[in-house]
């Protein structure tokens, strides 16, 4: 199971075919994630204009960052979406009920809801469904979209008894039955403890976007997050069916398509791609 594509700094200079989709095709994916515990009232505002300046989908924020990130974002066409049960999905249902309810009161159109994955894990299936039916409901009670995040790195082991592809499949289907409009695979903080004692989270991979692709019905879209920092990666994410990516790369990744265009027409050599944290201050979320 690979991560998506990663950056390149070999400094090597590849050959770039025509470009295959448009720019608002590949920026209309984007949640530009602002998510970090540390994020200070600047860097929110901040993040703010620089997804109204690459034109992505949404600003994706805590629940607090709702009320001031609409009131940028009003008259233009990007949205606020917010995270709830962020990022373990351990509160109570009522807990995530509200917070949804508040969000999108302040003006949240879309919510990123984190499963309960220890009651995933111990196969409580009626808690999880009946879970992310309660949000689902809320939520589109306001006429907002929910996307249902799985967490998928704590769910490659398997578990209830299920292989953990089972495992997953099993969580596709029943974020749809309870009125996903997206399954999530993860929150950009999933870290799994190694057996060297380090933190260590994937995200998406190819495996697992594929997976949930098969898994839901075209109702359902799909949603990558977590390492995807470069324009192929973003690219590879849409070959693969999901509609949205979530990341804190946009800059990055929306320089290198105008890059990449520019040496489409000139017949110039693009350079390499830029490191992402240059770009955007931050790998480690999302």
């Amino acid at each position: 199971m690979l991560p998506l594509s990663t950056v390149n700094r070999s400094g090597a200079t590849p050959n770039f075919p025509a470009m295959k989709y448009s720019y608002l095709e590949l920026s209309k994916m984007i949640d530009h994630a602002l998510l970090s515990p540390a994020l200070t009232d600047q860097e929110l505002e901040d993040g703010c204009r620089l997804a109204i300046r690459y034109q992505v989908a949404s600003v994706c924020v805590k629940s607090y960052a709702v009320p001031h990130a609409s009131q940028i974002l009003a008259q233009t066409n990007v949205l606020v979406s917010c995270v709830v049960g962020f990022p373990h999905g351990n509160t109570t249902t009522a807990s995530k009920r509200y917070e949804t309810e508040q969000a999108c009161q302040n003006g949240a159109a879309e919510i990123d809801m984190v499963i309960n994955v220890g009651k995933a894990l111990s196969g409580d299936w009626n808690y999880v469904e009946n879970e992310i039916r309660v949000v689902s409901d809320e939520t589109h009670r306001h006429g907002a979209k929910i996307k249902v995040i799985l967490e998928t790195d704590y769910l490659a082991q398997g578990g209830a008894g299920l292989s953990a592809e089972q495992l997953k499949r099993n969580l596709c289907q029943i974020s749809e039955r309870a009125g996903a409009d997206w399954v999530k695979t993860s929150t950009g903080y999933g870290f799994v403890k190694q057996p060297d004692g380090n933190l260590r989270s994937i995200g998406a991979t190819e495996q697992d976007l594929r997976l949930m692709r098969e898994s839901v019905s075209e109702r359902v879209q799909v949603k990558a997050s977590g390492g995807i920092r470069d324009l192929d990666g973003l690219i590879q994410v849409r070959d693969l069916g999901a509609t949205r990516c979530g990341t804190s790369a946009t800059a990055a990744i929306l320089d290198e398509y105008h890059q990449r265009e520019l040496a489409v027409k000139t017949g110039q050599p693009a350079p390499p791609s830029l490191d992402p944290k240059g770009a955007s201050g931050s790998t480690a979320d999302y």
